[in-house]
């Protein structure tokens, strides 16, 4: 099974580009959807974090407070390798169990879209590395609208994230997505006729 790394910093546009990755009924796993779903208390993961940073990051209802936690983190980064080092244990066991069963159902190829693919060393699980980038004030205006949050909060995420530089030269593919949704079809198309998935 061909094992296709989706990566990129915040606010890229992973999500559009996974989404088209589906429509050619591709599996693909979700590292942010598989840690939030282990999260959900009760949780192992959830009383690491707990642990690690105290009560302050959790809502009344016990659930994990996101915003909270991301104060924390994204001004400290000796914090943020420790949520790092937490949540990709976890969530790569959770993959590494997904991958299998999909194997065993002889299904040709599959997506991790992991934001923090090489910090989880997911990196070494895939044949692919297909890395999403987009220009600065791009990517803010879409984190800004997506977690509803100021330019100041989301200029820390995009600070806090490895480079277009670093991203280029540890992939195998890397697409621009600095417009229409569109634009991207023909270049995944081009991808995945390259890697084998789709017949020419």
């Amino acid at each position: 099974m061909l094992v296709i790394g989706l990566t990129g910093p915040s606010g890229a546009g992973k999500g559009a580009v996974g989404a088209i990755l589906s429509e050619h009924r591709i599996p693909v796993i979700d590292a942010d959807a598989v840690y939030h779903g282990l999260l959900i208390p009760p949780s192992p993961c959830l009383d690491a974090l707990k642990e690690r940073f105290g009560n302050g990051i959790l809502l009344p209802s016990g659930e994990l407070n996101r915003r909270a936690l991301g104060e924390i983190v994204f001004s400290d980064p000796e914090a943020l390798q420790d949520l790092n080092r937490i949540a990709h244990g976890f969530v790569m066991k959770e993959i590494r169990m997904q991958l299998k069963a999909l194997r065993e159902q002889n299904i040709p190829a599959a997506v991790i879209d992991a934001p923090q693919l090489f910090e989880a060393e997911a990196d070494k699980d895939c044949n692919v590395i297909l890395s999403v980038l987009a220009d600065k004030r791009t990517r803010l205006e879409r984190i800004m609208a997506r977690d509803g949050i100021d330019a100041e909060a989301a200029l820390r995420r995009i600070e806090a994230q490895k480079s277009d530089e670093f991203f280029r030269a540890h992939s195998n593919y890397v697409l621009e997505n600095n417009g229409s949704i569109d634009l991207l079809r023909p270049q995944i198309d081009r991808i995945l006729l390259e890697t084998g998935v789709l017949a020419p």
